[in-house]
């Protein structure tokens, strides 16, 4: 199966959309994550309000465009979403791309719906959900 079906210019267009968020080297939390099956990596950095939401984000993807367009479409909604909310949305997104769940509340995901006939992007897809789950703090300290 070729995989041109997935490289829309919706999907290219969105992979463009990372530009608005550069890597911030002195965010409080830096996280990474890397796909086993295609070898795409991506590092967040992140920034935080007292109440552990989500207020800076920073992105370095080396991906496929499908990766860096999910990474856009993770960023552009992640502002103000705690640990938990990225914790609900990426297991709701993995139960989605498994086939066994509707398409996750998450703004933006119908983007990426072409790729469900690709099980081999489908760790890109959630690289950024799991890379925000390795930066971001397990507890918010008062």
């Amino acid at each position: 199966m070729s995989a041109r079906g997935i490289y829309t210019p919706e999907v290219l267009g969105q992979a463009m959309a990372l530009a608005r968020y550069p890597w911030v080297s002195d965010a409080p939390y830096h996280g990474a994550a890397r796909s086993r099956s295609c070898g795409s990596s991506i590092e967040l950095s992140l920034g935080t309000d007292a109440a552990g939401a989500i207020q800076t984000i920073g992105v370095r993807p080396h991906t496929c465009a499908v990766g860096q367009a999910a990474a856009a479409v993770f960023a552009e909604h992640a502002f103000g979403c705690s640990r938990s909310d990225i914790a609900m949305a990426r297991a709701s997104l993995a139960t989605w791309l498994a086939g066994e769940g509707k398409l996750p509340a998450w703004p933006g995901v119908a983007l990426l719906e072409p790729a469900l006939a690709y099980p081999a992007r489908h760790a890109a897809i959630l690289l950024a959900w799991d890379a925000a789950l390795d930066a971001l703090p397990k507890q918010v300290c008062p």
